[in-house]
């Protein structure tokens, strides 16, 4: 997964990748040069005496050294830059794979998991890519070359590296071997913590109201707990893992300046041989090393790979049309014609051969106890779900074969729980029409009942509104995206109990303000309240996810129980009439 990965996101960058390859190469044979010239100093020039030969040497030396400076530096810049734009890419494709989801993939992977992929799974393959630019590339050159370089220097002493080396490789695998699993469950670990500290945010009002602060602390503090757990796990194999590496390195080199001291004592060796061969073998085991870092981030960044290749793989359960409808001729004309629905692991359909037809100029009311499936049907309308079985037709065309952006501009949805984005008021306002004016605004906020508290604040249009609408009140947020629905100018008018927060008074104004604006269009109202529907044209009853009654708010009330039991348990007989 992880190569998958980086193959599909990394092949806009290979020249810039090959460029830092090349740069890495020149860095890492400067690299090497230097203790060779090392040694020809020692030898021709320290034995010697000979000071003109020191100071050319050393000149040279100092231009190597210059040039493996700025090939090192540039070599970071540009892997740095890629690895960015890698991470950049990558977010930007879950993010839009994301926005493809139906209500079912969301959540079946959870917002908090979601968030999780995006941000810290997303931030561990970029740093592995990063290490891989600056350390990775340049560390199996080095060890090559290394390699060659010390034979260079004494072909019997090298025979060292054939204990050192697989030793060091072997003792990291074993350590590695046992990371992998640990990763996995630390990446959950980090799911559950985000989901957990998501749902306290979001639920602090409950949590307060109800003293459940020490059972909230709790709950963290288990979650938390237990990613520490998994963490200390993976620090002490870590931990295990650098002394190993330096008990290695420095075995290694005593062995190295011992035998190295008896081949100087023979004859067979130089001392600036020897220094050199030492220099070589450090840079060997130091290559190896960097290459251990490396390892082990994989495990980790193959885990994260396998968590985002799971969202990009994902297809969405609402599925666009190969050939989309992109006009309609009609003037949003709506009807479902024996829709079922189950929800994913359900055993039971929500929905059971639901037949509905809500027409232009008219207001079509449903309405049904808690649980009759209400939201579920209003939300098969715009495609947040597909229908399990029959048909949701606007204007005679199924849902399913129109163009997304046909649909959208057609039907308009103000869901059951209003959600506003930090913005402005009018930034809002404008999400359904960026090119509507301030006259526009102001009038739908007039429609909407919302003018007077709008204009109430200092900056009016301009006034701030907080994530999810965190400043303003439950009513005033209804208000604001019943608004926002009117600046769009839909044809399909869909309100999912969208006036449960507002007062008598200013739920039967704005109805009738409604009534006005919308008067040609299709309007189709979910509500509890008997009051905001018994006006209605047409009245759905829903119970149990089937159609019990259709009708007026008096023929419903003479001819079907279930409807008169939800208005006597509202209202008196005497009000019902």
């Amino acid at each position: 997964m992880l190569i998958r990965l980086l193959r599909a996101h990394l092949r806009p960058y290979t020249g810039t990748i090959l460029l830092v390859v090349v740069l890495q190469l020149v860095q890492t044979l400067a690299t090497l040069y230097l203790p060779t010239l090392n040694a020809d100093i020692i030898d021709n020039g320290v034995v010697q005496g000979d000071t003109g030969y020191i100071m050319r040497t050393g000149g040279f030396m100092l231009a190597v050294t210059l040039l493996q400076i700025l090939c090192s530096a540039a070599a970071v810049y540009f892997g740095a830059r890629t690895a960015m734009a890698l991470g950049r890419d990558v977010r930007a494709a879950i993010f839009a794979r994301v926005q493809e989801f139906s209500v079912r993939e969301v959540g079946r992977f959870g917002a908090p998991s979601l968030i999780t992929r995006t941000t810290n799974d997303v931030q561990q393959v970029q740093m592995l890519v990063l290490l891989t630019f600056t350390l990775m590339v340049s560390a199996p050159i080095m060890c090559v070359g290394g390699v060659i370089m010390a034979l260079n220097q004494d072909v019997p002493l090298s025979a060292l590296l054939l204990v050192v080396v697989p030793v060091l490789i072997v003792s990291v695998a074993l350590i590695i071997r046992q990371m992998h699993p640990l990763f996995r469950s630390m990446q959950g670990r980090i799911d559950t913590v985000n989901r957990v500290m998501r749902e306290q945010i979001t639920g602090i009002r409950v949590i307060r109201a109800f003293v459940r602060d020490r059972h909230e602390q709790q709950r963290f503090a288990g979650a938390n707990t237990e990613l520490m757990g998994v963490s200390l796990g993976v620090g002490k194999l870590m931990a295990l893992m650098f002394p190993i590496v330096m008990v290695v390195m420095n075995l290694s080199s005593v062995a190295v300046m011992w035998f190295g001291a008896h081949r100087i004592d023979s004859g067979s060796m130089q001392i600036g041989a020897l220094t050199a061969f030492l220099s070589y073998l450090m840079q060997i085991l130091m290559s190896v090393m960097m290459a251990t870092f490396m390892f082990v981030m994989v495990p980790r960044a193959a885990v994260c790979a396998e968590r985002i290749e799971e969202v990009l793989d994902t297809e969405s359960s609402v599925r666009l049309s190969p050939s989309p409808v992109r006009e309609l001729r009609g003037h949003g004309q709506l009807e479902l014609r024996q829709v079922d629905f189950r929800y994913p692991g359900a055993e039971e359909l929500v929905l059971s051969g639901v037949d509905l037809v809500a027409r232009p100029g008219e207001t079509t009311a449903i309405i049904g106890s808690t649980g009759s499936g209400k939201t579920t049907l209003l939300n098969l309308i715009p495609r947040l779900f597909d229908a399990d079985g029959g048909t949701v037709l606007v204007d005679g065309v199924d849902v399913r074969d129109l163009d997304p952006a046909v649909l959208a501009r057609t039907v308009g949805l103000v869901p059951q729980k209003p959600y506003l984005f930090s913005g402005t008021v009018a930034s809002n306002l404008r999400y359904g029409n960026p090119d509507a004016t301030d006259e526009d605004l102001w009038r739908a906020l007039e429609i909407a009942q919302a003018r007077d508290f709008v204009e109430d604040m200092a900056e009016q249009l301009e006034a701030p509104i907080g994530q999810g609408g965190s400043n303003v009140s439950g009513g005033q947020r209804q208000r604001l995206a019943i608004a926002r629905l009117l600046v769009a100018r839909p044809e399909v008018y869909l309100f999912d109990d969208s006036f449960s927060a507002l007062d008598y008074a200013t739920d039967a104004a704005l109805r009738a303000a409604l009534r006005e604006e919308t008067g040609d269009a299709t309007v189709v109202i979910v509500a509890q309240r008997v009051s905001t529907i018994r006006n209605a044209d047409r009245i759905i009853v829903l119970d149990e996810g089937k159609v019990v009654g259709t009708g007026t708010h008096a023929e419903l009330m003479e001819n079907n129980q279930t409807y008169r039991e939800i208005v006597l348990s509202q209202l008196t007989e005497q009000e019902a009439a």
